[in-house]
């Protein structure tokens, strides 16, 4: 495969960047892809956070609130996702504290809810600990599950 120059790189990119949020990970991951020396990746990179086409904060705050509508995830699961990123841990965390805690608590109602409807075991002691697992698979905290489980 033929290596990008430094010009086509950077219009590619900017031209991913400019259609959705992403960080500088997935942007590296693409050049690196591409054949393209580390310091021309590094112009781009550097290139595209000066043009605020790269911003860790609001791609934090997209990722969280799509994880949350479209995956079901929970806060653990999408803050393990941002850390794997190498995202900045106070990016992170304020994209968590502002998901919407209602929109939240609603997600959590639904995911339980559809898979209560598929579970056929009659003990109630069974039941309650398969939503918990599974809940906790999808990043609820074990007292949210329980609060919602209990209500």
């Amino acid at each position: 495969m033929k290596a990008l120059s430094y010009d086509e790189g950077l219009s590619r990119m900017a031209a991913f960047c400019s259609l959705s949020e992403h960080c500088e990970s997935e942007v590296r991951e693409k050049l690196q892809k591409a054949a393209m020396s580390v310091d021309d990746i590094q112009k781009i990179v550097d290139h595209l956070y000066d043009d605020d086409y790269l911003n860790p904060s609001r791609y934090c705050h997209a990722f969280a609130h799509d994880r949350l509508l479209f995956a079901h995830w929970g806060r653990l699961k999408i803050q393990q996702a941002l850390r794997l990123k190498g995202l900045p841990e106070t990016d992170i965390r304020e994209a968590l504290d502002d998901l919407d805690e209602e929109e939240y608590q609603e997600v959590l109602r639904a995911t339980l809810k559809q898979k209560r409807r598929t579970l056929i075991e009659e003990d109630e002691y069974v039941r309650r600990t398969k939503l918990m697992r599974f809940a906790a698979s999808r990043g609820f905290t074990p007292s949210e599950i329980i609060d919602e489980i209990d209500a």
